[in-house]
């Protein structure tokens, strides 16, 4: 089992990168978590990894609670929390009892909000079952909800107790959930690792074929690279906005065309867009961004969005939680491996980049 630590002063905690769930009882022990447990999940994950789940922590003597949400970005609302918190009343949880998020970053969002909120706060556990949540969402603790259209505009910082990642889980998920994943780890080795940048391109064939060794060490790079910038910026007043790159544009897409798209393709979308953006202000060689869309069309990722709203996209990134004084902060890359955050007001030039998916 591989340990990646998360420094951050009384709220640190360790991340287990393993292949399957023999040692969650342990790590339970360790975590010195033995209030009442509730694994929050949704029906597809429960189908594939319930019933395992469940039985490694019961064999640590603890009773478990199950709740079951309806798997999709359409349950990340104001009305599951308040069925969850109906659940957690009639079931007598008190503070020191144990939030499970066993599933993708839908189910890992909702799940911390309500651990955040509940009680004023009771302890939170991250199982992320889907490549996104192992590479980005589980790690750093951003949870929160959509509200009328608007992507996470609710939520609050709140770290889990640890974070238990079985890179095996990824053998039950279908292939385009697994390429949307794949765009988070892309992003990490953009905006800091060149090297992890060429691993990735390297093995795109090991990783869909479920190798082992590879998908640890993406794992452990991954949470070792989001780790570090959430080390420095947890709360995300500097630093850790690098972390947004492709997410601007991308979150933009995601809520104009209704969640159509998943998280991942669209924010392979929008590192296009940003690219583009960047090379367009010679700010990136235009041989390092074809490098970077050759990837993603490897990995089966969106590289472009034939018919695309420009205006509506536009218009709906000042939307956006990060938006301050209407002026919109971009992530943008100068080279594979080094980004830079830039207020961009030409709307000309933004809505140029988006346009570029076009083509």
């Amino acid at each position: 089992m591989i340990k990646v630590n998360i420094d951050l002063g009384e709220r640190s905690y360790p991340i287990y990168i393993t292949t399957d769930y023999s040692s969650l009882a342990k790590s339970m022990s360790l975590a010195r978590l033995n209030g009442k447990l509730a694994l929050i999940t949704d029906n597809n994950v429960d189908k594939a990894q319930g019933e395992a789940c469940i039985e490694a922590l019961k064999s640590n003597g603890l009773k478990v609670y199950k709740y079951v949400i309806e798997a999709g970005e359409k349950s990340k609302n104001l009305d599951t929390i308040r069925e969850i918190y109906k659940f957690l009343i009639d079931n007598k949880f008190e503070r020191n009892s144990v939030l499970i998020a066993l599933g993708g970053g839908v189910v890992g969002d909702i799940t911390g909000f309500v651990a955040a909120t509940f009680l004023r706060g009771v302890n939170f556990v991250q199982i992320p079952t889907s490549l996104l949540a192992q590479a980005d969402s589980s790690v750093g603790g951003k949870v929160g909800v959509d509200f009328e259209g608007k992507k996470n505009i609710i939520g609050a910082f709140y770290q889990p107790k640890f974070v238990y990642l079985n890179v095996n889980t990824l053998k039950t998920l279908p292939v385009r959930e697994i390429q949307a994943g794949m765009a988070e780890i892309v992003k990490h080795g953009v905006i800091r690792d060149p090297e992890f940048f060429d691993f990735i391109d390297y093995n795109v064939s090991k990783i869909f074929n479920f190798d082992e060794d590879v998908l640890q060490y993406l794992a452990k790079v991954n949470c070792t690279i989001k780790g570090s910038v959430v080390e420095q910026d947890e709360k995300e007043s500097g630093l850790r906005a690098i972390l947004n790159f492709g997410h601007t544009i991308g979150h933009a897409i995601e809520s104009v065309y209704e969640f159509k798209y998943l998280h991942g393709e669209c924010v392979s979308l929008g590192m296009v867009a940003a690219l583009k953006m960047a090379c367009d202000l010679e700010m990136i060689e235009e041989n390092d961004v074809q490098r970077v869309v050759e990837t993603l069309d490897k990995i089966g990722l969106p590289v472009r969005l034939d018919h695309i709203d420009v205006d509506e996209v536009y218009e709906r990134m000042f939307f956006d939680k990060k938006v301050k004084d209407n002026k919109i902060t971009f992530v943008l890359p100068k080279s594979i491996g080094e980004v830079i955050q830039c207020v961009v007001e030409d709307e000309a030039r933004i809505k140029k980049a988006i346009s570029h998916l076009q083509s």
